[in-house]
């Protein structure tokens, strides 16, 4: 899966252009899920930019941001969608409804500001860009007919690690900054910010605090919240800039407020983060559980435990075959320990131990690079948007969805996500497909369960079933007392179901708080909250 050399992002799928399946691996996967599902499944071509017909801009800037703004094809389709599976499935047809009329690349926050200022004078929706790697319609310039336009702020140009303080533990870097970038100019200094989570090769800083990312790590330090020691941000109505501390008890906190804003309030442009020094001790291990109660028994003993291991997955036996990690005759634990001070044997030991109260078997166990069900685990985690955008050449339903849950409960909304998903899928004519759980993070009172759905698609109805599954699902979270989202975000696709969630009281405050940041309503509107819009623009 590498690249051609000089490669950039592709317009419709996941990643670098030619870094997906080669023909013959997209084949050899269809080949097998054809077997698998008893229903024959043919390849579809890739899109061509050349093919597609995108509706004029609508708007043009003023002349004195035109030189950094965009309205070729190229831009204005990458920046179209996120790249969730109906994101990817719309762009893979050629369907760009709503592309935005302009994306903007500002090099400085001066810049940012003045586009701010221009589209809320007229009347034009600013989508805030990091990566694209949204799967929740974050992104996605559909903004309605109140506006005149809708241009898209990409804020990639701004991508540095500005300032170091070593002492401290902390860095302050420009929101714009991808995830490999990022680390690779923290590792100079011998520090890291952590943080990887799977979209980390083409998702930023600046996103990744919009959006409450949180990391592959399954203890301790997962979200992004925990490393924020303070942000800066631009809004309609002027900037905001959160003072520099460890912690502090001064009221509500503002840093709060932005995290998790999904750009609604104001446009992230800078942020010191907490750091860490580069782990230099390793220990993995796999263990096996003839059950996947079993497993999260042991999980919750982990969590528990004060240990806090850097991994602790647990796949049932489904998921550890689909992604190579076992034959689907066990559910699997993968563990792992880190640290940058001190070996970690004594902690394996005592997680295995845990493991083993648990009725667990140890099985490959490792301390460096080495192979076995960690490692194949993790590159099929890593590999894994490229095969979707494969799969979706083949028609084949593939979604993903998470939630967060108290221990006590994690059993029953397993059992109801699970059937209520075996029931769509038969009522959209796919009841041969499957659905896969792991936990994802370990919290002391609960886990992250996710859910994986693959199953056969009829051609041009993909995204009827995919609805009829996702709606399914969200309303078996909601109704088990689970989160609609605990990493994805809530963007335009889990808005009807974050709606419920959230109090309503609450939901009065955060429009108020909108009201005044965001006068003109113009920043990322459907997402989180409905700003309020004057007429539709003459």
């Amino acid at each position: 899966m590498a690249a051609r050399p000089g490669a950039h992002r592709s317009f419709w799928g996941w990643g670098l252009e030619g870094a997906g399946l080669d023909a013959g691996q997209a084949r050899r996967l269809a080949g097998r899920l054809s077997e698998a599902f008893g229903t024959p499944l043919e390849l579809r071509p890739a899109p061509r930019l050349e093919d597609l017909e995108l509706p004029p801009p609508r708007v043009a800037p003023p002349r004195s941001l035109e030189g950094i703004c965009a309205t070729d094809p190229y831009q204005r389709a990458l920046h179209s969608y996120g790249r969730s599976f109906r994101d990817v499935v719309r762009a893979f047809s050629g369907r760009f409804d709503h592309p935005p009329d302009l994306v903007a690349f500002p090099r400085q926050e001066a810049e940012v500001a003045a586009l701010l200022d221009w589209a809320s004078q007229a009347r034009v929706a600013v989508v805030p860009y990091g990566g694209g790697s949204s799967v929740v319609g974050g992104v996605e310039p559909a903004v309605g007919p109140a506006y005149r336009g809708a241009l898209s702020l990409d804020l990639g140009r701004m991508d540095r690690v500005l300032e170091v303080d070593a002492v401290s533990g902390a860095a302050r870097i420009q929101a714009g900054v991808l995830g490999p970038s990022l680390e690779d100019q923290l590792r100079p200094h011998g520090l890291t910010l952590r943080h990887f989570p799977q979209s980390f090769e083409f998702s930023s800083l600046g996103g990744w605090i919009a959006t409450r990312s949180a990391g592959h790590f399954a203890t301790l330090h997962t979200h992004i919240d925990e490393m924020v020691e303070s942000l800066r941000a631009l809004a309609p109505a002027g900037p905001v800039e959160t003072r520099r501390l460890p912690s502090s008890g001064a009221g509500p906190s503002p840093d709060r407020l932005l995290v998790g804003s999904e750009g609604v309030l104001g446009v992230i442009t800078e942020a010191w983060v907490r750091l860490h020094r580069r782990p230099r001790f390793r220990r993995r291990a796999a263990v096996e559980f003839p059950t996947f109660e079993a497993a999260a028994e042991a999980c919750r003993a982990l969590a528990q435990s004060g240990l806090h291991p850097a991994n602790c997955r647990a796949l049932d036996p489904l998921e550890a075959a689909t992604t190579g990690a076992g034959d689907g005759s066990a559910s699997l634990v993968l563990l792992a320990f880190e640290s940058a001070d001190h070996p970690v044997d004594a902690w394996m030991a005592r997680g295995l131990e845990l493991c083993s109260d648990h009725g667990g078997r140890p099985g490959e166990e490792a301390d460096g690079a080495g192979g076995g069900a960690t490692e194949a685990w993790r590159a099929s985690f890593l590999r894994a948007p490229y095969v979707r955008d494969a799969l979706v050449a083949a028609g084949v339903i593939c979604e993903t969805f998470e939630t967060a849950i108290t221990w006590e409960r994690l059993s029953d909304l397993r059992r109801a996500v699970s059937q209520a998903v075996g029931e769509a899928l038969a009522e959209a004519g796919a009841a041969s497909g499957w659905v896969t759980c792991r936990l994802t993070h370990l919290y002391p009172d609960g886990p992250a369960p996710y859910f994986s759905v693959l199953a056969p698609g009829r051609r041009g109805s993909e995204l009827a079933q995919w609805e009829l599954v996702k709606q399914a699902a969200s309303q078996a979270v909601l109704a088990a007392g689970g989160t609609i989202t605990h990493h994805h975000a809530v963007g335009r696709d889990h808005r009807p179901f974050y709606d419920r969630q959230r109090p309503e009281l609450f939901a009065r405050a955060f429009r108020a708080a909108k009201a005044e940041l965001d006068p003109a309503g113009v920043l990322n509107p459907g997402v989180l909250i409905d700003p309020a819009v004057p007429r539709p623009p003459r």
